[in-house]
């Protein structure tokens, strides 16, 4: 799981994400607005605009608007491509808007942020770059070519170019910000929803091998008396089948075959009831249990215990949850992923707490991701990292993450750490801590299902 690419989605897929519906709907609002604007304008404040080229602008639009309605059905998703070109027309069409109401002196120039949002939102990085970079062209084209606003009497109403220059350098400096940080966040809250998706994923099918075998034990039950059926009524044909020889032979074959099934489905039942007391087990047997599948990958992988505790007739007996397993498995797996030759895996437990804690003598974590262990996709695997080595970290994605959330919600704190000159071994150390009554499971009889009264 260290090594998983589940979470990434491809970035031309979440451009999909965006229906034509929505961008139309926002296009409609923001025809409204351009008009009651003009209007405004005209009328209450006595401005004197170009009202035919304003209007050819807002035209072009709305034609936009009709022909993508009449062409398109409402719930189509736009591709990559589509979305640029979308928002590109939006950009273009405020530009030239502004250009004939004065440019920068026009305090609405502040909408064509509006489209660059939007791209950092739902399109890749190369596209959002490609829409950044031609709203900050034509944000410069406007603030040097337009046409001057003018009042009634023809007076110019223009801003001190100081001023100009200054909305210039922050309407540049909020597409630059906008772009770079509305894109973070957006691939960060991409990332945690898949990464949170997997982890679901991967408790479940836990679950699903632990439920198993109460499933397994549900199941002989309720088909041993349709058998009984079949049994008791294939030896009744035998007897009034007895002068017909192949027509009794076809009667013993059912009876056998159902003698047969009675006989699988008891091996399984008793399996079944068997696995209901193994959800508890000692503690040290838990641990094993999760490093099972990693003890034959080439590394030593040593268990360490405390003084007497290996023996101890107190140590505590653990519910066998899915999610510690699961957890502590993908923690042991990337220490032998990481390490040179040796694991070593010690366990404890005292009155108040239980404790695991995973060294290898690998090279340790990387200083520059060492707080940022548990995040999922810190950065993809590259080639050197099966060579052992530890690079920058690779390991460090959704397995971990995984594991991190897995081990938190059964109430453990992890603690990521490099080995000094006193461990035994130097790489990295992950020491997970539970509060003993988070696992510990009471003295109380595992037994048959007992019938409830109620009322």
């Amino acid at each position: 799981m260290s090594q998983s690419r589940i979470g990434y989605i491809d970035q031309n897929a979440r451009s999909n994400w965006m229906r034509l519906r929505t961008l139309v709907t926002v296009r409609w609002v923001a025809i409204t607005g351009q008009i009651l604007a003009l209007a405004v304008g005209q009328e209450l404040y006595g401005l004197s605009l170009p009202l035919g080229p304003c209007a050819a602008v807002i035209g072009l639009s709305i034609i936009a608007n009709i022909f993508a309605g009449l062409i398109f059905p409402d719930n189509r998703r736009l591709s990559e491509a589509e979305t640029v070109f979308t928002l590109l027309f939006d950009t273009l069409q405020l530009s030239l808007l502004l250009a004939f109401t004065g440019g920068l002196n026009n305090p609405f120039a502040l909408l064509i942020l509006a489209p660059v949002t939007i791209a950092a939102t739902v399109l890749p990085t190369r596209s959002t770059l490609l829409l950044a970079s031609c709203a900050v062209a034509m944000t410069t084209t406007v603030a040097l070519v337009h046409l001057p606003l003018r009042a009634a009497d023809g007076a110019v109403l223009e801003m001190p170019l100081v001023f100009v220059f200054g909305f210039w350098v922050a309407i540049v400096t909020g597409i630059i910000f906008i772009s770079i940080y509305t894109r973070r966040v957006t691939a960060e809250m991409t990332s945690m929803s898949e990464a949170l998706l997997a982890t679901q994923m991967a408790l479940a099918r836990e679950q699903k091998l632990t439920d198993l075998g109460g499933v397994v034990a549900a199941t002989a039950h309720e088909l041993g008396t349709p058998l009984a059926t079949i049994k008791l009524v294939s030896a009744e044909l035998m007897e009034e089948l007895k002068d017909t020889e192949i027509l009794h032979a076809d009667a013993q074959l059912i009876k056998e075959q159902a003698e047969r099934c009675g006989t699988i489905l008891r091996s399984m039942g008793r399996a079944g009831k068997e696995d209901l007391h193994l959800r508890t087990t000692l503690w040290s047997a838990l641990v094993r249990e999760a490093a099972e599948p990693h003890l034959d990958r080439g590394k030593t992988v040593t268990f360490a215990f405390a003084a007497n505790q290996e023996t101890d007739p107190d140590q505590p007996l653990t519910f066998r949850k899915p999610e510690v397993i699961h957890g502590l498995r993908n923690l042991i797996q990337n220490a032998v992923d990481f390490s040179q030759s040796e694991v070593r895996v010690d366990i404890r437990w005292n009155k108040d707490a239980l404790v695991v804690r995973i060294s290898d003598d690998g090279r340790g974590y990387a200083p520059q991701v060492i707080n940022r262990i548990g995040d999922p996709f810190v950065r993809r695997r590259n080639r050197s990292s099966a060579e052992g080595a530890r690079p920058g970290y690779d390991g460090m994605g959704l397995g971990l993450f995984i594991a991190k959330t897995l081990l938190e919600r059964s109430g453990a704190q992890l603690e990521f750490s490099n080995g000094t000159r006193k461990d035994p071994l130097r790489g990295a150390i992950v020491t997970s801590t539970w509060p003993r009554h988070k696992l510990e499971a009471k003295d109380e009889p595992v037994g048959e299902n007992q019938q409830i009264k109620i009322g």
